[in-house]
């Protein structure tokens, strides 16, 4: 995400004429305040006229148009940081004319108007009013890829941001030039919008060219990326991708290998184990007795002889 370390004021001081039981009071407060999600941001609210201040309230307006007290700076009883903004919201300047407070990291949740009422006795309430509005820019992404066409390339770039950024492509190159260009906007869940500029690229000249791609939003500084489309295309691969294809390629083939050789000679020792194993049942195993008296008288008679 890119943007300035400072939030911007795109309007001038706003004069504000502020009245409360028929009197009228000078209020001098920011119409517009602008800043980058993530910020620290800084409202401020100054009474012209010298009154009588009992108090100093800041309040966030709701969309819905309900008011929600963030702080109070009272001319008896000092700050007040109201429950579930400690941390988020304190004062800058406490002061019963000029009073001005910080956001500390502004996230989308705080945007919107916020009120700085001043009670004065024995006039009442004289109010200032300023909104605070977010941006945000991300950097932008730039793809190219062939066409169906050898002589034509396609060339797409997003970028991301609140509100929606101008997204622009650039080539340098006078003798080429963008035809079917196109551009589609989507907003996103987070209220950001992603804007695509698509194009085809024409008019080659077996030369190297190099394609920027620029998101602009308000007056954000703009954010450029660029990417060279090389002259023989991008089919054809460089060393550097050969040699790197050739290396994975040998290491997958030696893998492949050793596993068959593992494989093979687990095998093996299996088999041997499972014939040594059987050789060694049919050793232990006893032989059948001789069941036939003659056979076995005959038997005796031989190894009497003997």
């Amino acid at each position: 995400m890119a943007f300035s370390s400072h939030f911007l004021i795109t309007c001038a001081l706003l004069i504000c004429l502020c009245s409360a039981n028929g009197l009228t009071a000078v209020i001098q407060t920011q119409q517009t305040v602008m800043a980058a999600v993530g910020e620290d941001v800084h409202l401020s609210c100054l009474l012209m006229e010298s009154k009588d201040v009992l108090q100093v309230t800041w309040q966030k307006l709701s969309p819905e148009g309900k008011k929600k007290n963030l702080v109070t700076y009272n001319k008896y009883f000092g700050q007040t940081v109201n429950p579930g903004f400690q941390g988020k919201v304190e004062f800058k300047v406490a002061g019963l004319q000029n009073c001005s407070i910080v956001i500390r990291k502004v996230m989308e949740q705080d945007e919107g108007c916020y009120l700085c009422l001043f009670n004065t006795y024995p006039d009442g309430y004289l109010t200032g009013r300023t909104c605070l509005q977010l941006y945000e820019l991300h950097e932008p992404i730039l793809q190219i890829r062939e066409s169906n066409s050898t002589e034509e390339t396609v060339v797409s770039c997003s970028a991301t941001g609140r509100p929606a950024p101008t997204v622009t492509l650039n080539v340098p190159q006078q003798d080429l030039y963008f035809s079917h260009n196109s551009t589609v906007s989507v907003t996103n869940t987070n209220g950001t919008v992603t804007v695509t500029t698509t194009a085809v690229l024409s008019g080659f000249h077996g030369n190297d060219t190099q394609v920027g791609c620029a998101a602009r939003l308000l007056s954000v500084s703009e954010i450029q990326v660029f990417e060279t489309i090389p002259a023989d295309g991008f089919n054809d691969e460089s060393g550097s991708n050969k040699n790197f294809t050739l290396i994975v390629t040998l290491i997958t083939a030696v893998v492949v290998v050793c596993v068959a050789v593992v494989v093979t000679v687990l095998l093996r020792h299996k088999h041997k184990n499972s014939l040594s194993h059987r050789d060694d049942e049919e050793i232990k195993m006893p032989q059948e007795p001789i069941k036939d008296p003659y056979v076995y008288k005959t038997l005796l008679m031989n190894l009497e002889k003997e």
